[in-house]
């Protein structure tokens, strides 16, 4: 399975904050907005992962994070001219995803939750399993603002609309999908919309109607944050400050994840934590080291293993 990070866009909605950067380089709290969605593909078990975004910012984020190797990924970088729709990114990335399996995951989006980790990796399984695609719905109060989707009383989805006039429900379609090694024809036979774009809920429309989409709903006790305007980038930057302050836990630490998962050795995130110890996020890393056991190659488990999501 491969990931990819879609950090395109020209963040229209954030000027001038993003005049002169790739808005998924801007902080959310403490750290760059873009750790939170790459952290959602690595606690799905993923490491193979592809930054898609404007030629102008991929230098920047080969500065952040090089190959992913201090990561324990393999990081690769393309580039996207200019934003056509989010099923772009499997036409981009077609020869980097080479027939697999392939999740897809917006730049500006932060989940938080108990238990997001293995949902994530269910998800993986089932479409590795040949089961299709997933999508990952979150209750909204105003879903004309997003992809829509709707059930049936089996729970089965029946609809699926983009930012419809009339939703048939309050189930929003968030940024993150998985999807079988079919997508990237699946993508090449989209027509672009009225917008004039190629859009996600049209891709994921063709999976439904074919029987092959699952849909995982995230219910009470998960954070789904879209950052794309000032006050929803604000917003995040509350909610992370809030959970961490009164937790005492690190949203995002990529390296603590990579260490917990099995990515990265111990005195590989010891090395990165000290390097960092003069902060909340480099001590979370310090922390994770003394409280958890020595991780087991990845894939494998202990019995009665929780390991945190």
């Amino acid at each position: 399975m491969k990931g990819i990070i879609l950090a395109g866009g020209t963040g229209t909605r954030l000027h001038p904050a993003t005049l002169v950067v790739n808005k998924q380089l801007l902080p959310v709290y403490d750290k760059p907005m873009i750790y939170y969605p790459l952290s959602a593909l690595m606690l799905a078990g993923i490491r193979e992962i592809l930054i898609i975004s404007s030629p102008e910012y991929l230098p920047h984020y080969r500065i952040l994070f090089g190959d992913g190797s201090a990561l324990g990924l393999q990081i690769a970088y393309a580039q996207q001219p200019r934003p056509e729709g989010l099923p772009q990114a499997f036409t981009i990335g077609r020869d980097w995803i080479a027939g697999e399996p392939v999740a897809l995951v917006l730049g500006d989006n932060i989940f938080f939750g108990n238990g997001l980790g293995p949902m994530l990796r269910r998800a993986v399984g089932r479409v590795q399993a040949g089961e299709g695609a997933t999508i990952f719905s979150y209750r909204v109060d105003d879903p004309e603002r997003y992809g829509v989707i709707a059930f049936d009383s089996d729970a089965r989805a029946v609809s699926i609309e983009e930012k419809p006039e009339r939703p048939r429900s309050n189930h929003a379609i968030t940024g993150l999908y998985v999807f079988d090694a079919d997508v990237c024809d699946h993508a090449a036979a989209l027509i672009p919309s009225d917008r004039g774009e190629l859009e996600i809920t049209d891709l994921a429309r063709r999976y439904m109607e074919a029987g092959a989409l699952h849909v995982e709903p995230m219910g009470r006790g998960f954070a789904w944050l879209d950052t794309g305007t000032h006050d929803s980038l604000l917003e995040a930057a509350e909610f992370v400050r809030t959970i961490q302050h009164r937790q005492g836990i690190q949203i995002a630490c990529l390296e603590e994840i990579a260490y917990l998962q099995g990515f990265i050795t111990r005195d590989m995130a010891e090395a990165r934590g000290k390097a960092l110890v003069k902060t909340a996020y480099g001590r979370a890393i310090l922390t994770a080291i003394e409280d958890a056991p020595a991780p087991l190659p990845f894939g494998e488990r202990r019995a009665g293993d929780r390991r945190r999501g």
